[in-house]
C-alpha cells in the first residue's frame, strides 16, 4: 500500500474512532451507572404530565397554583420531619423573629369577643408615641371596621404589619372613659429581643434566659454578661428551656465564650455536604466561669448544639429534662416567587461524635409530632428513670457516658412541676380562658396595678384580691364548670398562671420570668449545685482497666476527627 495514501486517510480514521468511542461511552454511561439521572428525569416528567393532564382533562376547574402549593409540603414530608416548604406570603413572617425585628405599629394584643384589645405597647414604638395605651380596643383599621368574626390573629397581624415608613389609620375605642379616637401611625422597625431577662439570682450567681438564636442574640448576650459582671457575677445559670433554636452561628459564638482554644463545638456532614468543623478560638471571656445550663423537652436545634458542646467538653452541668432531639441541618432555598424550601442537607454531630436526632419514619410525622405527649404519658417528664436512651454510647472528654439518637439527657434530672395538675386546670389552660380573664382583671384594676413597680407587689395584690376565686366564678359563666375540689388541688398552679399573665401585662416579660423563677425547681437546683461546688462535671470513678479502655476510646475518637 502507498504510505502517502494511507496517511491521507489517518485523520478520517481518528475522527471515526472518536465518534465510535463517544457512542460506546454514552451507551455504557446510560446503562451501567445506575440510570439515576434518567430516573429523576422520568419522575419529573411524570409529575409535569400529571399536572398537565389534570389541567386539561379534570371534570372541574382546578387552581393549579394552589394544587402545587399544597403538594410540595406532602412531597417533602416523605423525606424527614424538618424539610419544609413555606409559601411566599408566610416566609417574611417566619423569618422576622430570626432577623431580630419586624415592621409594624408596636403593640401586643389579645382577641376577646371578636375585638383586638391592646395588652401593651412597645417602648419607642409608633403606638406608644401616638398615645395608644394598654386597655384600648382597635375597632377600625385603614378606614374599615375590624370587629366580629373576621377578627383572627393572622388577619390582625396582616393588617397591622407593613413596610417600614408606610402609614395606617387606626380607630380606637377606650373603655376607661368610653371615648373614641383616630390615630394615623407610621410603621417602623420593632425590635424582637432574644434575651429579655438577665439578673442576679444571688450575690454571686447571674441568670440569663435566651429565648431563641437570632441575628441579634450574640450581641445581646455580651451586653447581658457585661451587665451581670458589673453587679458582681462570678458564676452563671443559662436558661435554654423552651428555646427552639434558630440560627447556628450565634450559638457557636456563645459557646466559644466558655471553651478553651481549639475545642470542638460541633460538626456537620451530609451526602453532598463535606464535613465542616466548628471550633472555639480561645478568645472567650468566661473560660473558667462556673456554668450550669437549663434545658427541657422544648430545647432544640441550635440550643442543643450549645448544650451538647458544653456537655461533651465537660464544661458545664446540664440540668432539667431530655431535650427535643433535632440533629438535622436545613438549607434555605428561595424560589422566584419568594417562597422558600428548607431542605435537610446534613446532620450535625456533637464533639463526642454523637448525633442527637431522635428517630423518625419518612412519611410518618404523626409519631414524631406526638413525641413530647408520649414522654408525658410514659412518665419521663416526672421521673428521670423513665428516660429511654437511644442509640450507641459515646464519651465526653472526661470519659462520661452520653447517648446519641434522642436529644441530650441532662446530667441532673429535674421533674416537671405538675403535681398540682388536674383536669380542671387542663381544661382552663386549653380553653384560653386564663389569659382572657387576666386581661379583663388587669383592665378593671389598671389604675391601681399600674402604680406597682415589682412583681412581688403585683403577686401580693392578686393573692389578697382572690384572683383564683374570681377566675373560677367568671369561667363558670363562660362554660367551664366550677369544681371546687379540683380548684383547691390546682390552686397554686392556677395562681401562678393567672398572676403570671397579670405581671406580664403590667410589668413585662422580665418581671414575669423573675416571678416564675422564684419557685422554679430547675433554678433552685442550679443554685444548690453552685453552692456545693458542682458546676463542673467530674470524671467517673473507674478502675485501672476501665481507665485504659476509656483512654483508647478517646484516642480513636480524636483520630477520627
Amino acid at each position: 500500500m502507498d504510505p502517502n495514501r494511507s496517511s491521507r486517510f489517518t485523520p478520517l480514521i481518528v475522527a471515526f474512532s472518536i465518534v465510535i468511542g463517544i457512542i460506546i461511552g454514552s451507551f455504557y454511561a446510560n446503562h451501567f451507572s445506575g440510570n439515576r439521572l434518567s430516573i429523576i428525569n422520568t419522575s419529573s416528567n411524570k409529575l409535569n404530565d400529571l399536572l398537565q393532564i389534570i389541567d386539561a382533562q379534570y371534570v372541574d376547574k382546578v387552581n393549579m397554583q394552589d394544587l402545587v402549593e399544597k403538594s410540595l409540603p406532602k412531597i417533602l414530608s416523605e423525606l424527614d420531619p424538618h424539610s419544609t416548604y413555606t409559601s411566599a406570603k408566610d416566609v417574611e413572617a417566619q423569618m422576622q423573629d430570626l432577623k431580630g425585628s419586624f415592621s409594624g405599629i408596636g403593640v401586643q394584643f389579645i382577641i376577646i369577643d371578636d375585638t383586638i384589645r391592646v395588652v401593651a405597647t412597645v417602648p419607642g414604638g409608633p403606638s406608644r408615641a401616638a398615645g395608644i395605651a394598654a386597655g384600648d380596643c382597635i375597632v377600625r383599621i385603614a378606614g374599615k371596621n375590624f370587629t366580629g368574626k373576621q377578627v383572627t390573629n393572622d388577619e390582625a397581624m396582616k393588617r397591622l404589619k407593613g413596610p417600614r415608613g408606610s402609614k395606617v389609620e387606626l380607630g380606637i375605642y377606650r373603655p376607661s372613659d368610653r371615648s373614641r379616637h383616630t390615630y394615623t401611625l407610621t410603621r417602623d422597625n420593632i425590635p424582637i429581643k432574644s434575651i429579655q431577662t438577665a439578673y442576679m439570682l444571688d450575690d454571686q450567681t447571674g441568670y440569663i434566659k435566651v429565648d431563641q438564636f437570632a441575628d441579634s442574640t450574640y450581641p445581646e448576650f455580651l451586653v447581658a454578661l457585661a451587665k451581670l459582671g458589673q453587679q458582681g457575677c462570678t458564676r452563671l445559670v443559662l436558661d435554654l428551656r423552651g428555646n427552639h433554636g434558630g440560627f447556628v452561628q450565634p450559638a457557636v459564638n456563645m459557646a466559644a465564650e466558655f471553651l478553651q482554644n481549639g475545642r470542638m463545638i460541633f460538626y456537620m456532614e451530609g451526602r453532598h455536604s463535606p464535613r465542616e468543623n466548628y471550633t472555639s478560638d480561645g478568645r472567650g471571656t468566661h473560660l473558667s466561669t462556673p456554668l450550669i445550663v437549663l434545658v427541657d423537652e422544648e430545647t432544640a436545634s441550635a440550643a442543643e448544639i450549645f448544650s451538647g458542646a458544653m456537655q461533651d467538653n465537660d464544661r458545664a452541668m446540664i440540668v432539667g429534662r431530655r431535650t427535643f432531639g433535632k440533629g438535622l441541618v436545613q438549607e434555605s432555598i428561595e424560589f422566584r416567587d419568594k417562597s422558600m424550601l428548607r431542605l435537610t442537607i446534613a446532620r450535625y454531630y456533637m464533639p463526642s461524635g454523637r448525633c442527637v436526632q431522635k428517630p423518625y419514619t419518612p412519611g410518618n410525622t404523626e409519631d414524631y409530632d406526638m413525641d413530647i405527649i408520649n414522654r408525658l404519658k410514659s412518665g419521663e417528664l416526672e421521673n428521670g428513670d423513665s428516660i429511654k436512651e437511644h442509640g450507641p454510647k459515646f464519651y465526653t472528654r472526661l470519659g462520661r457516658v452520653v447517648y446519641g439518637g434522642g436529644g441530650i439527657t441532662p446530667d441532673v434530672f429535674v421533674p416537671e412541676q405538675n403535681t398540682d395538675m388536674t383536669s380542671y386546670f387542663k381544661e382552663a389552660a386549653m380553653s384560653g380562658l386564663m389569659p382572657q380573664f387576666a386581661y379583663m382583671f388587669v383592665d378593671s384594676h389598671r389604675s391601681v396595678l399600674s402604680q406597682m413597680r415589682t412583681w412581688e407587689q403585683v403577686a401580693e395584690w392578686t393573692r389578697k384580691h382572690g384572683i383564683v376565686e374570681s377566675f373560677a366564678t367568671w369561667a363558670n359563666h363562660k362554660g367551664l364548670q366550677r369544681r371546687n375540689l379540683l380548684i383547691l388541688k390546682s390552686h397554686k398552679l392556677l395562681f401562678n398562671y393567672l398572676t403570671g399573665y397579670t405581671i406580664d401585662d403590667i410589668l413585662g416579660r422580665d418581671a414575669l420570668t423573675r416571678f416564675l423563677n422564684s419557685d422554679d425547681r430547675c433554678v433552685m437546683t442550679a443554685l444548690r449545685m453552685m453552692d456545693e461546688g458542682k458546676a463542673f462535671p467530674q470524671a467517673p470513678a473507674r478502675n485501672a482497666k476501665q481507665a485504659v479502655n476509656a483512654k483508647g476510646r478517646a484516642k480513636k475518637t480524636n483520630k477520627a476527627k
